[in-house]
């Protein structure tokens, strides 16, 4: 099912590849378990744990890795995130918006 979801959004939005979609689902759950909860995560604490969970896969390819997937600043995880909320593989909050991802840090900076 999950398959089929993402097949859906690369379909109707080709800007990022699958791979991105799965690194969000990976870097989520990375986060999760650095906070010692499930619960929902804020913009903010997902975009922390999806730079500290690239640095650990990828160290200083982490800038590389993602233009490779189309993601080229924080602004993109935000539209992969309301993609997967879109077809309802995400939640969301009335306080999540595309601006909790906007322009957070810079990948030249963070991703050395």
């Amino acid at each position: 099912m999950t398959q089929d979801l993402l097949d859906k959004i690369l379909e109707k939005d080709h800007r990022y590849q699958r791979e991105a979609y799965l690194f969000v689902f990976e870097a989520l759950e990375y986060t999760l378990k650095k906070i010692s909860e499930r619960r929902h995560v804020s913009g903010e604490e997902l975009l922390e744990g999806i730079r500290e969970y690239a640095l650990e896969q990828f160290g200083p390819l982490a800038k590389m890795v993602f233009n490779k997937l189309g993601v080229h600043k924080t602004d993109d995880f935000g539209e992969i995130v309301f993609n997967l909320v879109e077809v309802k593989l995400l939640g969301r909050t009335e306080q999540d918006s595309k601006d909790n991802f906007k322009d957070k840090y810079n990948f030249d900076e963070v991703f050395k």
